[in-house]
């Protein structure tokens, strides 16, 4: 069974928030759920010595969704049993047997499950899974306008960009082993920085 998995390039993204809204129009999700988001992460500060001053102040984005974890906590933690890998690798829940007890939402260390109250259950972002199937992209990647994602198998992509996975804000990978590659932008810092802070908070919760 192939394992795919997502290729992230922090160096290119400007933050324009282009997947995260193809996700919601192409799942038709409501204003209070989306699953993939857009980190706006920032950090560092002016410092003066003399008449002269120094600074180390960065901002980057993190485009995150779903990771497809080798170790999902989200189906550790499901009582019923609702969420599964396909063939594919791509961790999905089953809204037929989902029954909303919300413990893959607290679970999942990179807060990707969510809640949704009209229909008591839970959702996810589930990699297109449907349309992998048919052999497209996941629709987050065919939207972004700077190509800064990719979809492969996970050994395609770190055979082609490596294996770091480690980006603040996003939780240490070690706990879940993320199906995901990333590309640190200069500014960027590893899982667990404590330097920066996540400026759209509203936006990501």
């Amino acid at each position: 069974m192939p394992q795919y998995g997502f290729y992230f390039d922090s160096s290119r993204c400007t933050g324009c928030k282009t997947c995260e809204l193809a996700c919601k129009d192409y799942k038709d999700l409501g204003p209070g759920i989306a699953l993939r988001v857009v980190y706006d992460y920032e950090g560092g500060e002016f410092k003066a010595s003399g008449s002269a001053y120094s600074q180390n102040v960065f901002s980057y984005h993190v485009s995150k969704a779903c990771n497809h974890c080798e170790l999902p906590a989200c189906s550790a933690g499901c009582p019923s049993g609702a969420i599964s890998k396909d063939d594919n690798g791509l961790v999905y829940i089953d809204p037929e047997t989902c029954i909303g007890a919300r413990n893959c939402v607290s679970a999942c260390p990179y807060s990707t499950p969510k809640f949704d109250e009209e229909a008591k259950k839970g959702v996810k972002c589930d990699g297109c899974r449907l349309r992998v199937e048919a052999g497209l992209k996941p629709i987050c990647v065919e939207a972004c306008p700077l190509r800064v994602l990719e979809f492969d198998t996970i050994d395609s992509l770190r055979a082609k960009y490596g294996d770091t996975a480690s980006i603040a804000p996003l939780a240490d990978p070690s706990k879940t082993k993320p199906n995901l590659v990333v590309k640190m932008a200069p500014a960027a810092k590893p899982a667990g920085d404590s330097t920066g802070f996540v400026a759209n908070p509203t936006e990501v919760q």
